[in-house]
């Protein structure tokens, strides 16, 4: 937790990636978000830049990219971003109320513990290095897994570094094991093809890891509901374009839409009016409670909050129409 701590402390170090840049209008219009470099964390961005969105609800987006989810929660707190974009492992942070979850965006299926060639379990990592981007969900699917494994963090040597940091210490053989998500995964496959990957959030088909959009606690509910307008039609337009969805991330992550369309495949995604109802039958606060009862487990809360304290679901609901 002191690294974490360190690591959100260092972020305001960090140079941040604008790629759509505007000056602040007068009439406050100009919406700041955060998003993370992939499928989950671009494609309603990318969807509601192409079609409008943002221009139907009269707000300029300024968007800017970053590694992680906590990093922008820092962002949040700090006032430099109005939303951001999470994963599951993240959602710690809001419990704490640091931030509050304005939109579930899907459900993830794509951390992964890899391991050197040679490491065949997760038994296998006890004394060895692993790392790990502290408070993500790379964090959570190692936490996950040792647990599994009847292990804990104090088993290993547990290496706190940054998602890009990760990738390079895994290539040089620095560290011996990650827990890191795709399409990063990917990217380390490229200089060693023959990684093992030790555990995957697949193998708890009884769970749920919801990725979700936030907002700073400051952001008035107004700005909020204009917000989640945009991120639900944008939703609806990416269940009903999946193959297109994809092509739209592609050309803002400036990458092949092959590999997004591969990173898109550990993604499960859902209309509005699905979340809607998941959110008014208390399926969304199931998840959320799930998590939490995780974390709790892993220390980093304390005791598990309601989700009705940072989930504003009565205005997710309320921004809906058919």
């Amino acid at each position: 937790m002191r690294s974490l701590r360190r690591a959100l402390t260092a972020a305001t170090a960090v140079s941040l990636l604008a790629l759509s840049v505007t000056a602040c209008s007068d009439d406050g219009s100009t919406v700041r978000f955060g998003y993370i470099s992939d499928y989950n964390g671009a494609s309603l961005l990318a969807i509601a830049e192409k079609q409008g969105l943002w221009e139907k609800q009269g707000l300029t987006p300024e968007i800017k990219v970053f590694t992680n989810g906590p990093l922008q929660i820092q962002a949040l707190g700090a006032g430099d971003l109005d939303f951001g974009y999470i994963g599951p492992g993240a959602m710690w942070l809001p419990a704490t109320g640091k931030a509050k979850v304005v939109a579930i965006n899907t459900l993830a299926y794509a951390d992964r513990v890899i391991g050197r060639p040679g490491i065949k379990s997760i038994a296998d990592l006890k004394g060895k290095k692993v790392g790990v981007p502290e408070g993500t969900s790379g964090d959570m699917v190692l936490n996950l897994a040792l647990q599994k494994a009847g292990l804990s963090a104090s088993d290993i040597e547990k290496v706190p570094m940054d998602p890009a940091t990760v990738v390079s210490a895994f290539v040089a053989g620095q560290i011996d094991a990650a827990g890191i998500w795709y399409p990063l995964i990917d990217n380390i496959k490229g200089k060693v093809p023959d990684l093992v990957e030790l555990a995957s959030t697949k193998e708890w088909p009884e769970s749920s890891f919801p990725t979700a959009f936030v907002g700073g606690t400051k952001v008035n509910d107004e700005l909020t509901n204009k917000v989640i307008k945009v991120l639900q039609e944008a939703n609806d337009w990416r269940a009903a374009h999946y193959d297109e969805s994809i092509t739209e991330a592609a050309s803002l992550l400036k990458l092949d839409a092959a590999k997004v369309k591969a990173d898109a495949a550990n993604v499960k995604v859902m209309t509005t009016e699905d979340l809607v109802n998941k959110t008014k039958d208390g399926t969304v606060a199931k998840w959320l409670n799930s998590l939490g009862d995780f974390f709790v487990s892993t220390g980093q809360l304390k005791t598990k909050p309601d989700p009705a304290t940072y989930y504003t679901g009565d205005l997710y609901t309320k921004a809906f129409t058919k």
